[in-house]
């Protein structure tokens, strides 16, 4: 039995490109050379038929280790919490306060992109801080 190596994320969402494109910013990630044959995603994108344009959107990461992020509209709203969250690790090797300068600094640069700040839970003896945040459409993630 092989082992896996590679693998997606995959976001469900109401605006894939939007999302996608908060997503890059966040992480330093890219959105990939559109398929052969076309100029840009856009050109792609007409290409589809009318109930599939702007139905999916992708974006990875430059360096190509972090997995390939993938965003695909569903009809549906988020009604509930997560299942499955990112946690945006800026704060690794940091404790005290100096983590939690990181994590804030990181925070504002967020709500500028149009992140939502949750809640910041602070270190409890056992956990160091971390704050919990929203994307651009209400998907939780946190700052760690």
């Amino acid at each position: 039995m092989s082992s896996i190596k590679k693998f997606q994320v995959t976001f469900d969402c109401a605006e894939p490109e939007r999302v996608a494109r908060f997503w890059c910013e966040v992480l330093g990630y890219v959105v990939p050379p559109p398929p052969k044959g076309f100029a840009g995603w856009d050109d792609f994108d007409r290409s589809l038929p009318p109930e599939r344009q702007g139905s999916a959107f992708a974006c990875v990461d430059p360096s190509g280790v972090g997995p390939r992020l993938f965003f695909q509209r569903v009809p549906e709203g988020k009604v509930v919490k997560n299942r499955v969250h990112l946690d945006v690790r800026v704060g690794t090797g940091l404790v005290g306060d100096e983590r939690l300068a990181a994590l804030e600094a990181e925070r504002a640069r967020l709500i500028a992109l149009g992140a939502v700040h949750v809640r910041t839970l602070p270190a409890d003896g056992f956990n160091e801080s971390c704050i919990v945040m929203q994307d651009v459409e209400g998907n939780e993630f946190c700052l760690d």
